[in-house]
């Protein structure tokens, strides 16, 4: 079993930034690849981006791509979003994800997903 808490939600303005950490416990952290996935009231849930194992390669979905940065820190057992340039339609419910399938956490099948946290961009 992996354990993944969410922290750094929050209330900001538009244009402003915010940093999501994901702290892992419970198995190897290195193993796992890790991802965001975001979803708003009424909408389904959305993949925001992941990051191998290493580090070494990331993705985004196009919505955030060039405002949000995926990292992580093996030693650390930690993952985190950077959003900057946050637009009203950046609010939801932010998840981290992990699994020791890529191919998995594209398609919404992780094994292992936080219980969220709120981001709340306002105009």
């Amino acid at each position: 079993q992996v354990q993944l808490v969410e922290s750094g939600g929050g209330l900001v303005q538009a244009g402003g930034s915010l940093r999501l950490s994901c702290t892992g416990s419970g198995r190897t952290f290195s193993n796992y690849a890790m991802g965001w996935f975001r979803q708003a009231p009424g909408k389904e849930r959305e993949f925001v981006a992941y990051i191998i194992w290493s580090g070494g390669s990331t993705y985004y979905a196009d919505s955030v791509k060039g405002r949000f940065t995926i990292s992580r820190d093996n030693a650390k057992n930690t993952a985190s979003l950077q959003m900057n340039s946050l637009k009203p339609d950046d609010t939801a419910t932010y998840y981290c994800v992990a699994d020791m399938i890529l191919s998995r956490i594209r398609t919404r099948q992780a094994d292992y997903w936080g219980q969220g946290t709120q981001v709340t961009v306002s105009s």
